[in-house]
């Protein structure tokens, strides 16, 4: 990560005027579709002209408020579990439910809610999410027993899977060049923060409110926050909120939203994640059937949104975004390493409260220097990434194996009485260095030449696949750890599942390895022949 070598930059940073030259005829070809006709006179607004817009950084302050809520919101409940099957009296199986109901949710209105953000506006979706989650929260909070908990977490995960697309849209569009590179590292260092601090503060809220009654403010804590973030909103964002163009009927301005596509990719999704969910919940081998059912759909959708693009109208997703190859490569680096990377705190909470005897609080403390260290590599990386380009990412993941590798040692060293498990908590700061040079960066060099009006479906397609990723890894790699615990002890059932995501981790970084490669060439031939050549159109 030290000397820079030009053969790696991101073509974003070679081609910036390009890449703008190509955002303004995209925007302009898309000014004749009612979808994005609102949206993207907003969008030309904040970047007609050289100037920045001088309300970015405000709008980025929302941004990280919202983040923060809606990341503690999941990374809390971690250590809550226990304290909801008593004070609740719920089963294993609703226990799951929890989990996954959040999870389901998010997933499958992701890419639904960033389109309906690049058509009636980012902000007035982002608003509409941050309202949502909050009025979940408080149901959450107030719950008298584990039906009506499970349905409010199907509505938080509703409301975040709004808020979140847009997020990723309006840092597209108001933050450009290295500024937007800085953008997505405050983003990240915020991810990084929240991810860290929600066990622990789940840990402390319990203690303070007891066992049976302390799961109530996990929930509860977010109330504050989603308030902040909707004053904040309003204050701050551009007027108006909805964007719709003018003497456009409701009908038409829906039918550019692509509802069914919209349907068919949820259904596919749905299919797709669901067995994966389901994998511990001891559910019916029938459910494994839903996965070819899951593909099907897949390609009915594809088929569909082609279809709709040739009919005249504008796609839910412009499939033709596939064809840039870091949008491609990005895409499937960041599955691939969700895929591994979430299951990480499952199982340390696991080891260090089933395996350990520690307390919920005691069990949150182990991952805060990662936390702290994730936010600094995360700022680090966003001001750097547009000059190093994929090294960023390929040096991330190779901190996080180093990580991995070096709690594993730790814990076995620690089976035979060498160690205290407390060592955990330098080996996984590694793991939080290579967390905040993997996530950001990689969104600053996916989404550097995606035409604006997809900005926030392309994000909900990447936070998709993320989504299907944590879920496939979770399922996968505690099956494992578990399998192994049932003819072991403990220390031997998190090396196994370490090893696992470490599998996934270096799959990941192969990809990342033939995107630098195919930058470095793309880099030397556009040397040798001139400009390099527009993205796929969007007409």
């Amino acid at each position: 990560m030290g000397r820079h070598s030009s053969s790696d930059t991101p073509a974003h940073d070679n081609h910036a005027s390009a890449s703008s030259s190509r955002d303004g005829a995209a925007s302009a070809s898309a000014s004749g579709s009612a979808g994005t006709a609102g949206q993207a006179s907003e969008d030309r607004a904040a970047r007609g002209t050289d100037q920045p817009d001088p309300r970015r950084w405000r709008i980025l302050a929302v941004l990280l408020v919202a983040i923060f809520m809606s990341l503690v919101g999941v990374s809390i409940l971690n250590v809550g579990l226990p304290s909801i099957q008593e004070g609740l009296g719920a089963s294993q199986s609703q226990l799951q439910w929890v989990l996954s109901g959040y999870a389901l949710t998010f997933g499958v209105v992701l890419v639904a809610a960033g389109r309906a953000g690049d058509i009636f506006g980012r902000g007035f979706m982002f608003i509409a999410g941050v309202a949502v989650f909050t009025v979940a929260s408080v149901a959450a909070g107030l719950a008298s027993d584990a039906t009506t908990l499970t349905v409010a977490r199907f509505v938080q995960g509703l409301g975040s899977g709004l808020l979140n697309p847009q997020g990723i849209g309006m840092i597209q569009q108001y933050f450009r060049g290295a500024e937007r590179g800085k953008a997505y590292g405050m983003f990240g260092s915020m991810v990084g923060i929240s991810v860290g601090v929600g066990p622990l503060l789940g840990g402390l809220l319990i203690q303070i409110g007891g066992v049976s009654e302390g799961w109530r403010w996990i929930f509860l804590v977010n109330v504050p926050v989603g308030i902040l973030a909707l004053i904040l909103a309003f204050m701050w964002f551009p007027k108006p909120l909805f964007q719709r163009t003018r003497g456009q009927s409701l009908g038409r301005t829906l039918r550019e939203l692509d509802p069914v596509g919209a349907v068919i990719l949820g259904l596919a999704i749905l299919a797709l994640l669901l067995p994966f969910m389901e994998a511990r919940a001891a559910a019916s081998a029938w459910v494994w059937a839903l996965l070819p059912v899951g593909l099907v759909l897949l390609g009915g959708w594809a088929v569909w949104e082609k279809k709709h693009k040739q009919s005249g109208h504008s796609p839910m997703v412009d499939l033709s975004i596939f064809r840039v190859r870091s949008f491609l490569h990005g895409s499937v680096l960041i599955g691939l390493y969700f895929l591994g990377i979430t299951s990480i705190w499952v199982l340390v909470a696991q080891y260090m409260q089933e395996g350990l005897g520690h307390t919920a609080l005691a069990s949150g403390m182990i991952g805060l220097p990662n936390a702290v260290a994730s936010a600094v590599a995360s700022n680090w990386a966003g001001r750097h990434v547009l000059r190093l380009g994929r090294k960023v990412v390929v040096a991330g993941m190779a901190s996080v194996l180093v990580g991995l590798s070096l709690s594993v040692l730790v814990i076995q060293l620690r089976e035979h009485g060498l160690v205290s498990e407390w060592w955990l908590l330098a080996t996984l700061a590694f793991v939080g260095l290579g967390q905040g040079a993997v996530v950001s960066p990689n969104q600053t060099l996916t989404l550097a030449e995606v035409p604006m009006e997809y900005a926030g479906s392309s994000g909900g397609i990447m936070q998709t696949g993320q989504r299907i990723g944590t879920s496939m890894g979770i399922a996968m790699i505690t099956a494992v750890a578990f399998s192994v615990l049932a003819h072991t002890d403990w220390g031997q059932a998190i090396t196994a599942g370490f090893a696992a995501t470490a599998l996934a981790v270096i799959a990941a970084l192969i990809v990342a390895v033939v995107d630098m490669r195919y930058r470095a060439r793309s880099n030397g031939q556009r040397t040798s022949t001139g400009p390099a050549p527009a993205a796929p159109s969007t007409d």
